[in-house]
């Protein structure tokens, strides 16, 4: 297991993580199998989606804080309740092919980091298997 280790600047921003999963694939050696990726905390998630254009992640954010708004009928006593509402459904794994020694996207997608609860130092746990 690998390690991706990143830090956020916001409290909540999408953080593309693809060029880094790229490199780890090449890095070993696999010519064809999955990339296992988890996220191991409870007020961040991962997900594929557009990486061209930088509304789509902006759209995302502002749907889900419209959707699951920071301040509400929660009982959470940490005052983040909305973070791992957030985190939930965004999901905290992903399984990825890896087709001839790279990561198999379609054409626009990139893999995220989704952080609801920042700024914060976090960290991504992979696994490439052959």
């Amino acid at each position: 297991m690998t390690e991706i280790s990143l830090n956020t600047s916001k409290r909540e921003q999408f953080v593309d993580i693809t060029a880094q999963l790229a490199a780890l694939v090449r890095e070993s050696g696999i010519s064809r199998g999955v990339l296992r990726l988890h996220c191991p905390h409870t007020t961040a998630g991962l997900t594929v989606n557009e990486n061209a254009d930088p509304d789509v992640t902006r759209d995302l954010l502002t749907t889900l804080d419209r959707l699951i708004p920071r301040q509400g009928d929660y009982r959470h006593a940490e005052g983040n309740s909305d973070a791992h509402l957030k985190a939930s459904l965004m999901g905290c794994h992903l399984t990825l092919l890896v087709e001839d020694g790279r990561l198999a996207l379609g054409t626009w997608q990139g893999v995220y980091f989704c952080e609801f609860d920042g700024p914060r130092h976090r960290g991504v746990w992979a696994r490439v298997e052959g």
